[in-house]
């Protein structure tokens, strides 16, 4: 059986691909800004998507929808966005709420920064909790971990569910998977395509997990890896975190140099697959791509709404090895053969 899904705030698209990939239909996905909009048509041709502002939507289109997903704008609870919680105009959590009233959705998520958490909110988070229990839904939150669901950078990320009591009886949080997927591991093939010597040596290098990707809004941020500390960890996995770079290093770079990512890498950090494309420029698309909600981590959580949806009591995440395609072994190949016919050339 396929579950609808109402998408809103949608954004570049992380949330409701992962959605997707649990196997959510989508009624609806709506988002203001007309860039993202682009994205989102441009990936999925069929889907409905709707560019307004939520709060002009016409919620009797909806009622009855299944799922209720919402990446509501994270500034109002984030540090860069100065955490003004409700006193921020950007707030859309009021918004989404009377969407709740009157579409009735049978099971609703919200996804936001881990700010969201912390006891500077706790009174908001409670006035959410309790109106959404008013409203007949079971709701429970928790901080996940990106890096525990195959995206290799940490990205802990505000989750809440709230289900139906019924469905809320069988719904169980994704379980991390064992295995931690790592910078070098995952960036090596496009880190080697224009030909530089050093990607191999850089991905040995390169085998941590990444700090969170930082997006920027309109009114702050450009395109580069966020504030200091995030660029200092950056650098320790051989990175360079100033900015991002319009093409992978080629073969006049140097091997031992500090590359910087291109926005397809970030999207690679993302987990989204090489197949989605973000328009505009590079400043608008990485935007897209850094305020994302990352889609391996929406599949798994989306999984298990599903399994609530379905009556099966535990679902436990097994997220496919975050390895795009060639296969690691096979980049490496490649990358060594390049080599030698470089060598053979040469001499």
């Amino acid at each position: 059986m396929s579950y609808s899904v109402l998408e809103l705030c949608a954004g570049g698209g992380g949330q409701a691909l992962g959605l997707e990939m649990a196997g959510f239909h989508h009624a609806a996905a709506v988002e203001y800004e007309a860039q993202f909009c682009t994205t989102l048509r441009m990936n999925r041709p069929h889907w409905d998507v709707r560019q307004q502002d939520i709060r002009d939507l016409r919620r009797a289109d909806f009622t009855g929808v299944d799922l209720l997903a919402a990446g509501v704008p994270c500034p109002p609870f984030s540090i860069a966005g100065k955490q003004l919680g409700k006193d921020d105009d950007r707030d859309m959590f009021p918004a989404v709420m009377e969407i709740i009233r009157e579409a009735k959705p049978r099971g609703v998520l919200f996804e936001n920064v881990p700010g969201l958490a912390t006891e500077k909110f706790s009174d908001y988070r409670s006035n959410l909790l309790k109106e959404l229990s008013r409203l007949g839904y079971q709701p429970e939150w928790r901080v996940l971990h990106s890096s525990h669901f195959g995206v290799p950078q940490l990205r802990p990320r505000f989750v809440l569910i709230a289900l139906r009591p019924r469905d809320a009886e069988c719904f169980r949080w994704p379980t991390p998977r064992i295995k931690v997927v790592n910078v070098g591991e995952a960036l090596i093939d496009l880190m080697a395509e224009n030909g530089w010597d050093g990607a191999e040596a850089w991905a040995e290098r390169a085998v941590g997990v990444g700090p969170t990707i930082v997006g920027g809004s309109k009114k702050h941020g450009g395109p580069d890896l966020g504030p200091t500390r995030a660029k200092q960890k950056w650098r320790e996995l051989g990175v360079d975190g100033m900015g991002i770079a319009d093409e992978a290093p080629d073969v006049s770079f140097p091997q031992e140099g500090m590359p910087r990512l291109t926005v397809r890498m970030a999207a690679r950090i993302q987990s989204f697959p090489d197949t989605w494309s973000f328009s505009g420029r590079k400043t608008i698309a990485y935007r897209q791509v850094g305020n994302a909600f990352p889609p391996n981590v929406a599949k798994v959580v989306g999984l298990s709404i599903l399994s609530a949806f379905n009556r099966q009591s535990r679902y436990t995440a097994a997220v496919e090895q975050f390895d795009p395609e060639p296969r690691l072994c096979e980049k490496r190949g490649a990358i060594s053969r390049l080599k030698k016919a470089r060598k053979s050339s040469r001499s």
